[in-house]
């Protein structure tokens, strides 16, 4: 015997919220339903989600323009970061994200967080590199970074 449910949240082993779920009426009872992640299917219900999704939407919708905005913004930058070297091109110990996401804030990008750094591995060389910035799951954006040698 199962229950059929309204899923308002997302729940990666059930389904995403506006879906109709079947589960057990104690998992229902004790869990989904006092924990507000799922609802009784009413007319209510489902009014009440309708409305959340719209929220939801329309935040969505602005996040999107925003990192768009930032992304059109931070087209041309270029960031250039001094690094000691021990031979040749080679430096000594690495760039990572956290000094690219600084220098990119020195720029005046507050809202470029290290986790927005997409490396593969750390630069350890000197030169140009084209690092990926990703401002929303839909948007990233390619940002100039120079290392070069410390005076």
């Amino acid at each position: 015997m199962s229950i059929e449910l309204l899923l308002l949240n997302d729940v990666a082993s059930l389904g995403k919220a506006g879906d109709l779920i079947q589960v057990k009426p104690g998992y229902a009872r004790n869990f989904l339903i006092p924990q507000g992640i799922a609802e009784p299917v009413t007319e209510a219900a489902r009014r009440r989600l309708a409305k959340l999704q719209a929220e939801r939407e329309k935040v969505r919708k602005d996040l999107l323009a925003a990192a768009n905005k930032l992304a059109a913004s931070l087209k041309d930058a270029k960031v250039t970061i001094s690094a000691r070297v021990i031979e040749g091109e080679t430096l000594y110990g690495s760039i990572d994200a956290v000094q690219i996401a600084k220098a990119i804030q020195v720029l005046g990008f507050p809202e470029v967080e290290p986790d927005m750094i997409e490396l593969d591995d750390n630069i350890k060389t000197l030169g140009s590199f084209d690092v990926s910035v990703r401002l929303h799951p839909e948007v990233a954006q390619t940002v100039k970074v120079w290392v070069v040698e410390e005076k």
